[in-house]
């Protein structure tokens, strides 16, 4: 059984409304427009770790799906049908990965927390660009050819994403030093939560 500590409980409300807000917060580079979601959703899973981190962005997209407007194009159910709800679904899977990757035994470094990032930007990117296809071509009749998919919501994606990889890794390493990390050790039959000290 999960004890959460009053500490706990704020940090992952606190990134649910992180990542909301993310969503909203606009960002043009050329022709392309990138939003903070991404970065929140990293920074959920680094400093939370891997079930926390999953837990509030898990929390943010059932939030979306009954109805609350925190998705970047509204909410509610029918939402699953729309042809970017695999990137949601990616964002929880990908904070799992780096929370639990970038406690594996490894020093907190930035180029290991940025290794980590990236392995989280794959598996948002694949799990996306494969709900996308499937949405369109077979969900709401709005197709798009495989290569075009990939080039312009993968290749031309990937230089910002890229950026809010590195900086995801900067601020959690800084974070890691002061202290804030949360640090999940297994004890017996409960899961015992602790701020990592610096």
């Amino acid at each position: 059984m999960k004890k959460l500590k009053l500490k706990e409980m704020t940090l992952c409300a606190l990134f649910i409304a992180l990542v909301a807000v993310g969503a909203f917060i606009k960002i043009p580079v050329g022709t392309d427009i990138f939003t903070l979601q991404f970065l929140f959703t990293l920074l959920a899973g680094l400093l939370l770790g891997g079930k926390l981190g999953a837990t509030a962005v898990g929390v943010y997209t059932l939030l979306g799906l009954i109805g609350a407007p925190v998705f970047a194009e509204g909410g509610g159910p029918a939402y699953v049908l729309q042809p970017t709800f695999g990137y949601l679904v990616g964002f929880i899977l990908q904070a799992w990965f780096t929370g639990v990757m970038a406690r594996r035994g490894q020093h907190i470094t930035l180029p290991n927390m940025l290794a980590v990032n990236l392995g989280g930007m794959v598996i948002v990117y694949t799990f996306g660009l494969i709900y996308f296809y499937i949405s369109s071509n077979y969900i709401i009749h709005a197709p798009i050819a495989i290569w075009p998919l990939i080039l312009y919501s993968g290749i031309l994606q990937i230089p910002g994403d890229f950026c809010l990889c590195c900086l995801a890794a900067l601020l959690s390493v800084r974070c890691y030093k002061a202290g804030i990390w949360l640090d999940i050790k297994k004890n017996d039959d409960s899961i015992k939560i602790e701020v990592k000290e610096a």
